[in-house]
């Protein structure tokens, strides 16, 4: 079944690469799910949000990221680009499954598996109030309301 706005989030828990459990209840969420730590256009994307965080934090959210990069590459992404928010590992593909964003894909006339580039703004309830599947990683912030 494919979320959409108004589903309820399909996992309310997630452990970071730190190991702190993050909560999906409770307060405004930006889940966004990106394919790879350390590629142009996930690294423009995770160092616009990282730059306005202070504004989205205004606006009542807190971020968070996901790809199915090991913890060590999620920790040593956050060194790399002082990233203030968490990442979380999904190694075993669990969430990435449950929320419908580990699709096939290709490149070359090759297929392949991997992430969909998408984000979930998550209201207090654990319902999807939105959900950008057309993400400019330069601008990504401007996306959110």
């Amino acid at each position: 079944m494919a979320l959409t706005i108004g589903s309820s989030v399909p996992i309310t828990e997630m452990i970071d690469s730190a190991g702190v459990k993050h909560s999906l209840l409770g307060s405004k969420t930006v889940l966004y799910f990106y394919p790879k730590d350390n590629t142009p256009g996930c690294t423009a994307q995770a160092c616009n949000l990282n730059e306005n965080l202070d504004y989205l934090m205004s606006k009542g959210y807190k971020v968070i990221g996901a790809s199915v990069d090991s913890t060590k590459s999620h920790d040593k992404f956050i060194a790399k680009f002082q990233l203030k928010f968490p990442l979380i590992s999904d190694e075993s593909h669990n969430i990435v499954e449950a929320f419908g964003v580990w699709v096939e894909k290709s490149m070359y006339g090759k297929s392949y598996m991997g992430i969909a580039r998408t984000t979930f703004l998550i209201d207090e309830m654990g319902i999807i109030i939105d959900i950008i599947t057309k993400v400019d990683t330069q601008n990504h912030t401007q996306q959110i309301h």
